[in-house]
């Protein structure tokens, strides 16, 4: 019998490049699923578990914010923290033109283009944050501070 081979994401392979330490989750599905749907099939503390959203600026430019998998974006809080007049999310149609990735396995490192990144300030005091590996059916965990660092990203409270 062969053994598997595990198949990396553009996001682990950075990970992997920059030396930071993660570790993969992964979980059967052929389509997107909610965050919620996430934390039970993989028994995660919901706490901890992180989803990418992707908005457009006032000035057209694209911001990613990486928010708590059930907190809401606080769509003001998030325009002050890139210095923005106002921002909206994108449409989910494009979402692949944009970041590279699939609705559902959009994560803030490995996007097509590097664009400025805000981590809600409610995980900087985590040991872990666990965010999409950047493909359906694939979570990884990682440090918060390393996760900034992969994707240039900032903290800031940004949900409601």
């Amino acid at each position: 019998m062969a053994k598997s081979k595990e198949i990396k994401t553009n996001a682990m392979r950075i990970l992997d490049r920059m030396k930071i330490p993660y570790e993969h989750y992964t979980y059967e599905c052929d389509e997107f699923t909610d965050g919620m749907q996430i934390v039970e099939k993989l028994q995660l503390d919901p706490a901890k578990v992180y989803k990418t959203l992707v908005t457009r600026g006032h000035s057209k430019e694209y911001f990613v914010f990486v928010i708590p998998v059930a907190a809401e974006l606080d769509l003001k809080a998030a325009a002050r923290a890139v210095g923005e007049k106002s921002v909206e999310m994108i449409h989910v149609k494009d979402i692949n033109q944009i970041t590279g990735y699939v609705r559902g396995g959009c994560t803030a490192v490995g996007m097509k283009k590097q664009y400025r990144t805000v981590i809600d300030q409610t995980a900087r005091d985590l040991p872990s944050i666990v965010v999409s590996g950047g493909r359906i059916g694939s979570q990884i965990e990682l440090e918060p501070a390393e996760l900034a660092r992969a994707a240039g990203a900032d903290f800031a409270r940004v949900t409601v």
